[in-house]
């Protein structure tokens, strides 16, 4: 089993930065780890993904504002949010899936929200 703790949410003006983190604790090897957002009304979206190789993939609408990275040694990864916009608000998730990519497992999500 596997436990995904995220921090880093928080209020922030459109145009500042934040910087999520989510460390994974448990006894499975962890996979590829990612963040998901789900804005008001509307369904969960990938935001970004990283493997442990770190090979990297991000929606387009975050592309050159948001960076993913990992620490593989800590299981952690880290999603830095620049240049926030008020659409970017949403609950954001931490996803991570097993070494096999044949279970996945959820952080309880952080709230971010940016005002204009």
């Amino acid at each position: 089993q596997v436990q995904l703790v995220e921090s880093g949410g928080g209020l922030v003006q459109a145009g500042g930065s934040l910087r999520l983190s989510c460390a994974a604790s448990g006894r499975t090897s962890i996979g590829a780890m990612g963040w998901y957002r789900q804005p008001p009304g509307k369904q969960r979206e990938l935001v970004a993904s990283i493997s442990r190789d770190a090979s990297t993939n991000y929606a387009d609408s975050v592309k050159g504002r948001f960076i993913i990275a990992r620490d593989n040694a800590k299981n952690t990864v880290y999603l830095q949010m620049n240049s926030l916009k008020p659409e970017d608000t949403a609950v954001y998730y931490c996803n991570a899936v097993n070494w096999y990519g044949t279970y996945e497992y959820w952080g309880q999500g952080t709230q971010v929200t940016v005002s204009s």
